[in-house]
């Protein structure tokens, strides 16, 4: 039984597909399990830390904005979400969330972009899936 999922959002098409694959698994479910929808923001190398943390808290506040609208997709369906923003390396915050919350099962895209730009999905699937402490489903 399945009672803490963890959906990595990045903001793209196939981020979005995997969380509609969670929602409906959860409504498949005698007794929904939480849904904790995590979006991780990679910083860019740069030799400017001003200006990396402005780019860095922009990032932040737009996944914000997308976790929330998730959510309240969620609630509409009559099921629990919790929202996390964070900061790293993709694949490495997915796998050590999904070990601190107990989480039963991770759901990610295949492949995406990030909203800065950068690659979050794909090669960090594969890494999430090698790594990860629970099951994990791939969204393709």
């Amino acid at each position: 039984m399945i009672k803490n999922m963890l959906v990595a959002i990045d903001g793209s098409p196939k981020s979005f597909e995997a969380f509609d694959f969670a929602l409906d698994m959860a409504a498949a479910c005698n007794a929904a399990p939480l849904i904790h929808l995590l979006a991780v923001v990679q910083p860019p190398e740069s030799l400017y830390l001003v200006e990396t943390d402005s780019l860095v808290d922009s990032a932040s506040k737009q996944f914000e904005a997308v976790l929330k609208g998730l959510a309240e997709k969620a609630k509409a369906k009559n099921i629990a979400v919790r929202t996390v923003v964070t900061v790293g390396h993709p694949a490495e915050r997915i796998v050590k969330f999904a070990s601190e919350k107990n989480c039963d099962l991770i759901v990610v895209g295949h492949t995406g972009k990030s909203m800065l730009g950068g690659l979050l999905l794909g090669s960090v699937s594969r890494r999430v899936a090698a790594e990860a402490p629970c099951s994990v489903v791939i969204v393709k």
